[in-house]
């Protein structure tokens, strides 16, 4: 520890005309991570205790760290504080394949699990409805899952289906989609938007996260070959753990 408080000091980090504080003190941790002296989960100090280690602002020290924790090096688990990340790879989610969040884990050799926070059958709202071309007396067959690979949480997904096409959300344990194509009511295209939120207290709280961290909220639906929507998801997913890919083609 007394090598780590001696490496924070700003006399080993800070050069005059190199950039802000928070940018120089961030160069700085991520080749203390990349030169070993910080392993993985290695904890940091507090911020306070770091701001005043370095002598510099508590918004300097949280800047610096946010943007480890975007880059994917720290880790911030709420209620223990800043971590290094056992490794700096993040999941990545294709935007033009058709696969469920189990399946993109297995393909990269993590562990998948789920925890399921609520299923059963409801009446639709009015959006659940509109999407799913439901009327009100209708059913809809809602799983809400926190997602996590290798015990880590990852995402939390909120997952809407016609009760003809789902008739038992109950039967759901890790796949949702692997349970469909055995019923033949996989989707097999859909539409998706990405949008960059702030973390609710309530899903910083299942992510374990700071409340308004940045996170990637996804919304997908889901079409049969027929055309017909079978799934509307919104799903909120680690952005310091997470990256949507799409691959461009000109026509």
């Amino acid at each position: 520890m007394t090598d780590l408080v001696d490496a924070l000091e700003q006399s080993e980090w800070y050069r005059e005309g190199r950039g802000p504080r928070y940018k120089q003190l961030c160069r700085h941790i991520s080749a203390m991570v990349a030169s070993g002296a910080l392993a993985a989960e290695d904890q940091l100090p507090s911020e306070r205790e770091i701001a005043d280690i370095a002598d510099v602002s508590r918004v300097t020290v949280r800047k610096a760290i946010a943007e480890l924790v975007a880059d994917g090096m720290i880790e911030q688990r709420q209620g223990a504080g800043s971590f290094v990340r056992k490794t700096g790879e993040r999941t990545e989610q294709s935007l033009t394949s058709l696969v469920s969040f189990t399946e993109n884990l297995q393909a990269r050799g993590l562990q998948s699990s789920s925890r399921v926070l609520l299923k059963g059958l409801f009446v639709p709202t009015p959006t659940e409805a509109m999407v799913l071309g439901l009327s009100p007396h209708h059913r809809v067959a809602r799983i809400h899952r926190l997602r996590s690979g290798d015990a880590v949480p990852m995402a939390l997904e909120h997952s809407s289906l016609p009760e003809d096409v789902l008739p038992r959300p109950d039967k759901v344990d890790v796949s949702l989609y692997e349970l469909l194509r055995a019923r033949g009511m996989a989707p097999n295209r859909a539409i998706q938007r990405v949008t960059a939120i702030n973390a609710t207290a309530s899903v910083a709280e299942l992510l374990e996260l700071p409340e308004g961290t940045a996170i990637l909220q996804i919304e997908r639906t889901g079409y049969l070959q027929s055309g017909r929507p079978v799934e509307f998801t919104s799903g909120y997913y680690r952005s310091d753990l997470y990256d949507f890919v799409s691959e461009l083609r000109l026509d």
